[in-house]
């Protein structure tokens, strides 16, 4: 479920609308009038329904959120690559992006929180994090789900070693520095690599939440 960068405009108001199917953690059909329309929920990506159990879960928690034929408010921010509209969904008052963060059900999209409350998302899964809800039932988080799309691609590039749910670091060099736990600033070596493990996911290097990862090594 790959998102395209979002473009320099957005909806000018919100635009109502009423739930009609959920396809996964992070994807749901809405009809506004005599329109169908499929709704990317944006700044998260929630797990694959193939990484059980996590993606059922996921699903399940985004129904309880978005109830099929309940009326939502969406926040249009773009339209992704396969059409499908990319937006904030706000039920009953609550974000549900947001929502689904703070529960544990999905991460934080950081190559496309930009146009978010990146604060809040970012606070939402260091708190569900801290919880250990979810997603975070495992040490450092399962598989983030554009990393498990990612081996779905290009498999040989991928250790089947790694056990499922794990994940798998890398250091400047290249070489594993662990798996299935957390490593730290100074065996990572690079700030640059630093930045690019936060990006995948690894929230527990940036500690004071300000969106930098180990800023000792600048």
């Amino acid at each position: 479920m790959v998102l395209l960068a979002a473009s320099s405009s957005s909806s000018a108001s919100p635009s109502a609308a009423s739930v009609i199917s959920i396809g996964d953690g992070d994807t749901l059909r809405v009809a506004d009038g005599s329109r169908r329309i499929t709704i990317r929920l944006a700044c998260i990506d929630a797990p694959e329904t193939a990484q059980a159990p996590y993606g059922m879960a996921s699903r399940e928690e985004l129904q309880r959120l978005a109830p099929v034929g309940s009326g939502v408010t969406l926040r249009i921010l773009d339209t992704d690559r396969y059409g499908r509209t990319v937006a904030e969904v706000i039920h009953g008052g609550v974000n549900v992006n947001l929502a689904m963060v703070r529960s544990g059900q999905a991460f934080a999209y950081r190559q496309y929180l930009s146009r978010c409350d990146q604060a809040a998302y970012l606070g939402a899964e260091r708190q569900a994090e801290f919880a250990r809800s979810g997603v975070w039932a495992v040490t450092g988080g399962i598989t983030r789900p554009w990393d498990w799309r990612q081996s779905r691609r290009n498999p040989s590039r991928h250790s089947t070693s790694t056990p499922a749910g794990r994940e798998s670091l890398t250091s400047s060099k290249g070489g594993v520095v662990r798996t299935g736990s957390r490593t730290t600033c100074k065996s990572i070596g690079s700030f640059g690599r630093a930045q690019e493990l936060l990006r995948q996911g690894h929230t527990y290097l940036d500690r004071n939440g300000d969106g930098v990862a180990c800023e000792s090594l600048r």
